[in-house]
């Protein structure tokens, strides 16, 4: 399973050097994980019995840059599970002209708001991911 997203490149996401501003792509990055997790449909349930996924590492690789009026397709998909966390892989394309911008590897903990820990993913959850890795 593959979530994709299209953002627009406004004016107030670039720098000084008239390119978008390195710490805008986590916020593009953020936006496509949480179409993603809609699109999945886990994370009210989740939020109802007291689970959220914690961002413990993010790595990016900025491949490209992106200017004003370009647009942008955040591309999501999970790439990794283990008993407590799950690895997303995220790509930015830049529809215009079909370049690679950033690739990322996103980490979250499966977190317990009672027990404030990382516990295991609880197994329907697990069950669901499984069937959606790549």
């Amino acid at each position: 399973m593959q979530g994709k997203v299209q953002i627009k490149v406004r004016g107030y996401h670039l720098d000084i050097f008239q390119h978008v501003n390195n710490a805008r792509y986590l916020e593009f990055l953020e936006e496509g994980r949480w179409a993603f997790f809609d699109e999945f449909d886990v994370g009210d349930d989740m939020l109802k019995q007291g689970i959220v996924w914690a961002v413990v590492n993010i790595n990016i690789d900025f491949k490209a840059e992106a200017g004003f009026g370009d647009v942008l397709e955040v591309e999501t998909q999970f790439a990794k599970l283990s008993n407590r966390s799950i690895t997303m892989k995220q790509r930015i394309v830049n529809a215009n002209n079909k370049k690679l911008v950033v690739e990322a590897d996103v980490t979250y903990v499966c977190f317990s708001k009672e027990h404030q820990a990382a516990i295991p993913l609880p197994e329907d959850y697990r069950q669901k991911i499984e069937q959606a890795i790549v």
